[in-house]
């Protein structure tokens, strides 16, 4: 995608977002951000056992591309195994975002992949909330 596209994407995400609200039987809520720039993000995920994504959520407020990067992660994780997930980089997030829209932004970029790896692994410890 050229440089515009990207960035029309991300806008979309921002504005409309997927999966945006409290998922109400989640199986684990996990908020998380970064206090100096204001971001954050609660997941809410649902299991199907032992390991798929039934469904997923998030809530948050921040910048576009933290926002639009939830939104983006929750429409790939639905149906996805915790291996997927956990199998994604940092830098594969970066790079499905747009590296040359969001390559100066990697903490906002990467805050709900890194907050849903930390569901994943609260829930695979048996310690859902």
């Amino acid at each position: 995608m050229d440089r515009a596209t990207l960035i029309a994407r991300l806008l979309n995400h921002y504005e409309h977002p997927c999966h945006r609200g409290p998922l109400v039987d989640a199986d684990v809520t996990l908020t998380g951000g970064h206090p100096d720039c204001g971001d954050v993000v609660t997941i809410y995920l649902k299991v199907e056992p032992p390991d798929h994504i039934a469904a997923i959520s998030f809530e948050g407020h921040g910048c576009t591309i933290s926002q639009a990067a939830a939104s983006i992660l929750t429409e790939l994780a639905v149906g996805a195994t915790f291996a997927a997930v956990e199998a994604l980089t940092l830098d594969e997030m970066i790079d499905l975002l747009g590296r040359e829209v969001v390559g100066t932004r990697p903490r906002c970029a990467t805050l709900a992949l890194q907050i849903l790896k930390a569901a994943i692994s609260t829930c695979r410890m048996g310690r859902a909330s």
